[in-house]
C-alpha cells in the first residue's frame, strides 16, 4: 500500500509529523482522527527505490508463466479461504512474488478493486496474463459464491497443463540435441575440414565424384558467400516470425504441426485432452454452453483446433446437439463421440469430458515415452546419409589419389 507524510496536532495543540500506510489520503486522515490527531497536511511520500528494485526494473519484462499462475491461484485460494480481505490479499502477493512485471499487474489490480471494480473486470484488464479461460472461471465464482473454489480448479487445471507441456518439452529433448549437433557439425566440415581436402585434390587435378563436388561446392558457399547466407538466414527468420504473428499465418502453421510425422500425433491429442479438461472445467463450474464453447476455443492454443470447436458453438447455436456437432468436426475418435453421447444422454457431459481427458492424457503419455524411439529410427537415416556422403565425398578420391600415386 502506498504511504503518505503528513502533519497534524495532538488533542493539546502539539505539533506532530510522520508517515502512515493507507489506501487514500483520506483514509490516512480517517485513521488519524479515530485517535485523535488533527490532520492538517497530508500529501503522498516519495517511493524510496532501492538499488535491487531499480536493477529489476532495468531488466526486460517477463510475463507471467504458468508456474506463476498456479502459485497465484492456490496462494489466492488459501488466503480467501481462510478469510483475508482480497484486496488485503492481492497487496500481499504483490509483495511476494519473484516477477516483478507479475507484482505490478496484482497492485494495478488491487487498486482496481479498491475502487469498486469487481475481480473478474480487473483481471480482463491484463489479457497477455490472464487469458478468457481464467477470466471467466473467477466470474462464476463470484457470482455463485464460491470464488475459492474457482481458484483451486483453476490451479488444478494449471498444474495438469504445465505437466503435460514439460513432458513434452522433455521429449523433444533429445531430436533437439541431434538436429542441433548436425548443423554444427555440417558447419564445421564446410569451414575447415572440406577446405583441405579441396586443396590436395585440385593439386592432382583428379576427376571427383559428385558426391565430393556437392561438398566442395557447399564449403566454397559457405567461405565466400557466409555473410550473404547470415543477412538471408536473420531476414527470413524475421519475416518467419512477422507471418506466423498474423491470423493466416497462425492458423496454417497450427494446422501443418499436427501433421508432422509421429510429433503431430502427440501434439493433436494433447490438445484435445486440453480442449476436454477445460470444456469440462467450465460446464462444472456453471458456465453456459456457448460461452464456454467461446471461452474453451481461445485456451486451446491453436487456431486450427480453435476454429473447429467454434463451429462446434455455431453448430448448438442453429439447434444441433453437442454429439452431432462434434461428429461434424471429424475432431474426435469414434469412441469420444460415444462418450459424449451418454453425457448428453444421462446429462453428465462433465463427467464423460473428464473420461475423454483421461483417455487422451494416457494416450499422450503413453506416445511421450515412446517417442524418442519412435525418432531414433529417423534420426539414425539422416545421420546415416551425412556420414555417407562425407565418406564417399571424402574418401572416393583419396583412393584415386592412392592408385595415382602407386602408378
Amino acid at each position: 500500500m502506498p504511504h503518505f507524510t503528513y502533519s497534524a496536532r495532538t488533542s493539546r495543540g502539539e505539533a506532530i509529523t510522520g508517515v502512515m500506510e493507507g489506501a487514500t489520503a483520506q483514509a490516512v486522515a480517517t485513521q488519524l482522527q479515530a485517535t485523535g490527531i488533527i490532520p492538517l497536511d497530508i500529501t503522498a511520500a516519495k517511493p524510496t527505490v532501492s538499488i535491487e528494485q531499480h536493477v529489476k526494473q532495468l531488466l526486460p519484462k517477463r510475463q507471467a508463466g504458468l508456474d506463476d499462475l498456479i502459485f497465484f491461484s492456490r496462494q489466492l485460494h488459501t488466503l480467501l479461504k481462510a478469510g483475508v480481505p482480497i484486496v488485503r490479499a492481492f497487496n500481499g502477493l504483490a509483495e511476494n512474488v519473484r516477477n516483478l512485471h507479475f507484482g505490478v499487474t496484482l497492485r494495478d489490480i488491487a487498486t482496481q478493486l479498491e475502487s469498486g471494480r469487481d475481480l473478474a473486470s480487473s483481471l480482463a484488464k491484463h489479457p497477455d496474463t490472464f487469458n478468457n479461460l481464467f477470466v471467466s472461471m473467477i466470474q462464476v465464482g463470484e457470482r455463485s459464491g464460491d470464488l475459492d473454489g474457482s481458484l483451486l480448479k483453476l490451479s488444478q487445471y494449471l498444474d495438469r497443463e504445465k505437466d503435460t507441456r514439460d513432458r513434452i518439452k522433455q521429449a523433444m529433448r533429445y531430436p533437439t540435441i541431434v538436429i542441433g549437433a548436425i548443423v554444427v557439425a555440417i558447419t564445421i566440415i564446410n569451414l575447415w575440414v572440406m577446405p583441405t581436402f579441396a586443396k590436395i585434390f585440385e593439386k592432382f587435378h583428379a576427376d571427383l565424384p559428385w558426391q565430393t563436388k556437392l561438398l566442395i561446392t557447399s564449403s566454397n558457399l559457405m567461405q565466400h558467400y557466409w555473410p550473404l547466407l547470415l543477412v538471408f538466414s536473420i531476414a527470413s527468420f524475421i519475416a518467419l516470425r512477422r507471418y506466423l504473428a498474423t491470423e493466416t499465418g497462425r492458423w496454417r502453421w497450427d494446422k501443418y504441426k499436427l501433421r508432422i510425422p509421429v510429433i503431430g500425433v502427440v501434439l493433436y491429442e494433447a490438445l484435445l485432452a486440453r480442449f476436454a479438461t477445460s470444456f469440462a472445467l467450465t460446464l462444472r463450474t456453471g458456465v453456459p454452453l456457448i460461452q464456454g464453447l467461446s471461452v474453451v476455443s481461445q485456451a486451446v492454443d491453436n487456431s486450427y483446433v480453435g476454429e473447429k470447436i467454434r463451429q462446434m458453438r455455431n453448430g448448438i447455436e442453429r439447434g444441433d446437439t453437442l454429439t452431432r456437432t462434434a461428429s461434424n468436426t471429424k475432431m474426435f475418435s469414434p469412441l469420444t463421440i460415444q462418450m459424449l453421447s451418454v453425457g448428453e444422454e444421462t446429462g453428465l457431459v462433465d463427467e464423460m469430458l473428464d473420461n475423454v481427458a483421461q483417455f487422451y492424457e494416457r494416450e499422450v503419455d503413453y506416445k511421450l515415452k515412446n517417442l524418442s524411439s519412435a525418432l531414433e529410427p529417423i534420426l539414425i537415416v539422416i545421420v546415416g546419409a551425412m556420414v555417407l556422403i562425407l565418406a564417399l565425398g571424402v574418401f572416393l578420391p583419396m583412393w584415386d589419389l592412392t592408385s595415382i600415386m602407386r602408378k
